[in-house]
C-alpha cells in the first residue's frame, strides 16, 4: 500500500473522514498488525537455536517469555491511559522502533542479558502498538466498529500463524543472524504508521477526534455497574482464552495421545482450527454490528459449551469438525467484546483496548504454562475434560446491560 493512498484519505471533505469507513486505514492497520504480530511470535519459535547457542535451560527460556509478557501485557493499559489524555499520532511508528531495535539486537545478540533486553523492547513495541491501532481502527470504522475490530484482529491472527513458519525457513536453517532480515518487517511497518499517523493528526486538527468523543453515546450507568461489568467482561475472557490456550498449544499432543495420528496429521489439524479461529475473528465483529455485541457474547462464550463437552468422547473424525465449530464460533466473541468494552467506558478507547489487549496476552501465556502442569500430572486428556466446562461462564453474560438498546434510543 502507497504512502499515497494513506495520505489522499487525510485529504478528504471532513464530512467523509467522519463519517465514513476509511477501508486504506483499517488495511493498513491491519497489515502493520500483522507484521507485528509476525515479529513477537517469532521470539519462541526461535528457542531451540537460542538454547543451543547460549546453553540455557528451560528456566531461563522460561524467562525470556516472561520478559515480552510482562512488558506486553503490563504496558499496554498504562500507555493506553496516557494516550487517551494526551493524544500521540505517531505514537504507533515510535514504538514499532522499539520493536526494530530488538529485533537487530537479538540478531547479534552476544549473552543472556542481551537476549532478555532485546525481548523487552520487542514488548514493549507490541505494548505500544496495541491500544493505540486498536483506538485508529475505530477511528476509521465509520461506525461500524465491530467490522473495523474485527478486520484489525484478524492481521495479528494471521501475524501469529505466519512467525513459526517464517522462522522455520529462514532462521532456523541460516542461524541467529539472520533475524536481522526481519527488520525490514518493523521498516515496512514504521512506513505504514508514519501515514496512519499523518491521518490521525489531520484528524486532530479538525477536530475530529475531539467531536467523535463527544458524540460517543455513554452509557449512563452508575461506576459501580461498570465495573461490575468489566468485571465479568474479564472473566469471559477468561474463559475463552484459557480454551483457545488448551487448543492451541496442546491439541496435538491430545490427538497423538488419544488417536495414536502421525506428527503431520496432529498439525493439520491443528493448522485447520487456526483457520476456524482466523474465520470466527472475521465474523464476530459484523454480526455485533448488526443485532447486538450482547448477543454475539451469548452466542459465542456459552454457546460453544454443547460442543466443548462433546470434544473429549468424539472420535477422530468428530473431533475435526468439532475442533473447527469450536474455533469459529469461541473466536467471534473477542471483537464484541473489546468493543462492548469501549462502549461502557467512552472516551477511554486506548485504556480499555490496552487493559483487554494486555489481559489476553497474560492469560494465554499464563494459562498455557498451567495447563502443561496439569497435563504432566493427570495427562491431557484430564486437561480437555476439565477445560470443556469453562464456556459455562458465559452464563454471566445475563448480568451485562444491554448497550444496544441504550445507543438505538439515543438516535
Amino acid at each position: 500500500m502507497s504512502a499515497s493512498v494513506l495520505q489522499a484519505d487525510s485529504t478528504k471533505p471532513k464530512q467523509q473522514v467522519a463519517e465514513g469507513t476509511v477501508f486504506t486505514i483499517l488495511a493498513a492497520i491491519s497489515f502493520s498488525h500483522l507484521l507485528n504480530d509476525m515479529i513477537q511470535s517469532l521470539l519462541p519459535a526461535i528457542y531451540p537455536i537460542l538454547k543451543s547457542n547460549f546453553h540455557l535451560d528451560f528456566a531461563k527460556i522460561g524467562m525470556i517469555t516472561l520478559t515480552t509478557q510482562l512488558t506486553a501485557s503490563l504496558l499496554q493499559p498504562l500507555i493506553g491511559l496516557y494516550t487517551d489524555r494526551k493524544p500521540k499520532p505517531y505514537s504507533l511508528p515510535f514504538g514499532m522502533g522499539f520493536t526494530l531495535i530488538g529485533l537487530a539486537l537479538l540478531s547479534m545478540a552476544s549473552s543472556y542479558a542481551f537476549i532478555l533486553v532485546a525481548a523487552g523492547l520487542i514488548g514493549m513495541g507490541s505494548a505500544v502498538f496495541h491500544p493505540e491501532s486498536s483506538r485508529v481502527a475505530r477511528m476509521a470504522s465509520g461506525g461500524q466498529h465491530g467490522l473495523a475490530q474485527s478486520l484489525f484482529q484478524v492481521g495479528g491472527n494471521a501475524g501469529a500463524s505466519l512467525g513459526p513458519l517464517l522462522a522455520a525457513f529462514v532462521v532456523l536453517p541460516r542461524g541467529q543472524h539472520s533475524i536481522v532480515w526481519f527488520t525490514l518487517a518493523a521498516l515496512t511497518a514504521i512506513v505504514l504508521l508514519t501515514n496512519v499517523g499523518a491521518w490521525y493528526k489531520h484528524r486532530e486538527s479538525l477536530g475530529l477526534t475531539a467531536r467523535a468523543k463527544k458524540a460517543m453515546v455513554h452509557a449512563s450507568l452508575s461506576s459501580t455497574r461498570i465495573a461490575f461489568s468489566l468485571a465479568i467482561l474479564i472473566a469471559l475472557m477468561f474463559s475463552k482464552f484459557i480454551y483457545l490456550a488448551s487448543l492451541s498449544s496442546y491439541y496435538t499432543f491430545f490427538l497423538i495421545s488419544k488417536f495414536h495420528v502421525s506428527v503431520q496429521s496432529a498439525e493439520l489439524h491443528l493448522f485447520i482450527f487456526l483457520g476456524a479461529v482466523a474465520a470466527g475473528t472475521i465474523i464476530g465483529g459484523p454480526i455485533g454490528d448488526r443485532i447486538g455485541r450482547k448477543y454475539v457474547i451469548w452466542c459465542s462464550i456459552l454457546g460453544v459449551l454443547p460442543f466443548t463437552l462433546m470434544l473429549p468422547w468424539a472420535n477422530l473424525f468428530w473431533t475435526g469438525i468439532l475442533s473447527v465449530v469450536i474455533g469459529l464460533i469461541l473466536a467471534s466473541a473477542f471483537s464484541a467484546i473489546i468493543v462492548y468494552a469501549q462502549e461502557l467506558v467512552p472516551g477511554r478507547i486506548g485504556t480499555i483496548s490496552g487493559l483487554f489487549f494486555g489481559l489476553a496476552f497474560g492469560m494465554g501465556g499464563v494459562s498455557a504454562a498451567y495447563l502443561g502442569k496439569l497435563a504432566d500430572h493427570s495427562g491431557i486428556y484430564f486437561v480437555y475434560q476439565v477445560c470443556a466446562f469453562l464456556p459455562a461462564i458465559g452464563l454471566l453474560t445475563g448480568f451485562l446491560p444491554n448497550l444496544d438498546q441504550k445507543r438505538r434510543a439515543t438516535h
